[in-house]
């Protein structure tokens, strides 16, 4: 028989790859922060919007996919952060909700704004959405101002909902290492897309200033969350408790996570390797094969090896475990069946993915008649 603890390891796993596969899967939002500093003309600007837009669809599809998987395996996660941090939720819903309307109407004929108005709703996604989710995802190892009462009602201690983890250090190192990561996934999916030279050597100048901030920013965070204190949770009581080193502890111990970890951080550092010094059209592959892992990771330190996913600051004995805050044992094995569909959409995305990445943008193309964004 299938134990309620083994649905629970399984389904973190499988949110900790769609999170992964997310974060790859933001180079679109990383692109579009570029889209008014990249191009130095229309047809590039018409180039980079094109080639992120034929692909921003499987980047929504795995958020919803997330969310959901999300809600469905661990429903108390989801009562307390949007019962209680919801703005900050509300914040990033928002950003990709005009992402969402600037694809669909920027080249329309009966557009009375014009492009500009929509560029601008795509370069604000393209800093927002992943800074937010940066932010929210540091809170798991931060911990965020909530109370539980025994009903599992919660109580937010801070009026700002959500909004007061813009205020911790330590949030906004993970925030900004999200945000200048998607950046760099966004400048090496464009080098591997777009045929223009003149675009290419942009790109490649671009995608050194903002290796460093994400080197800086990554390394920052890693550093604060496993020299500092972790919240453990006792695998017999339940009881959370602050414990010096808890995190680092957890990676040491966890053979599969500090491969996960190590290996992905080697993989990204090789892409940029391969992207600032060589041009390489194959660094986004690299750093995609790194990302995933890394994210993985990161997640499997927050939810294995007797720990609180969603520490509470504000109360030790809320915080939310994978044990607390899960499905019942019968939901649990019932998605499990479900999900093994998952290698099939996997396949299906990939199988996509190729068909549609043929061939290279070129500004030939921009100038038929297909269907352009």
């Amino acid at each position: 028989m299938i134990s309620h603890a083994f649905l629970q390891s399984y389904w973190w796993l499988l949110i900790s790859l769609l999170a992964g596969l997310l974060v790859f899967l933001m180079f679109v939002q990383g692109g579009q922060s570029f889209i008014f500093s990249l191009p130095r003309n229309d047809m590039q600007r018409k180039m980079i919007v094109n080639a992120l837009g034929r692909k921003w669809e499987f980047t929504f599809t795995t958020l919803v996919t997330f969310g959901g998987a999300f809600f469905a395996s661990f429903p108390l996660f989801y009562a307390t952060s949007f019962g209680g941090a919801y703005w900050v939720w509300m914040a990033i819903l928002f950003s990709f909700i005009i992402q969402a309307v600037a694809y669909e109407y920027r080249s329309k004929p009966a557009n009375v704004y014009g492009t500009s108005l929509f560029d601008t709703f795509l370069f604000i996604n393209g800093l927002l959405g992943p800074f937010l989710i940066g932010v929210a995802v540091a809170t798991f190892f931060t911990g965020s101002d909530f109370t539980l009462d025994l009903f599992n009602r919660v109580t937010w201690g801070s009026g700002w909902h959500g909004l007061e983890a813009l205020i911790n250090p330590v949030n906004l190192l993970l925030g900004l290492a999200v945000l200048f990561l998607v950046r760099v996934l966004g400048l090496m999916y464009l080098e591997n897309t777009i045929d223009d030279p003149a675009l290419a050597e942009s790109i490649r100048k671009a995608l050194a200033r903002n290796a460093v901030p994400f080197l800086v920013f990554f390394l920052a965070f890693v550093a604060f969350i496993l020299l500092g204190k972790g919240y453990r949770a006792d695998a017999v009581t339940g009881e959370v408790t602050l414990v010096r080193y808890h995190y680092l502890h957890n990676l040491a111990g966890n053979p599969v996570t500090l491969i996960l970890f190590v290996g992905g951080v080697v993989l990204v550092l090789l892409s940029l390797w391969l992207g600032i010094f060589r041009g390489s059209r194959k660094a986004i592959w690299y750093a995609g094969s790194g990302t995933v892992p890394v994210v993985m990771a990161l997640f499997f330190l927050a939810g294995y090896g007797e720990t609180s996913f969603y520490p509470s600051s504000a109360d030790l004995n809320s915080s939310l475990t994978l044990a607390k805050a899960s499905s019942s044992q019968f939901t649990l094995k019932t998605m499990m069946y479900v999900s093994f569909i998952i290698p099939f959409v996997i396949a299906y995305i990939w199988y996509a993915w190729s068909s549609i990445n043929k061939k290279r943008i070129t500004s030939e193309e921009m100038d038929g008649e297909g269907h352009m964004y």
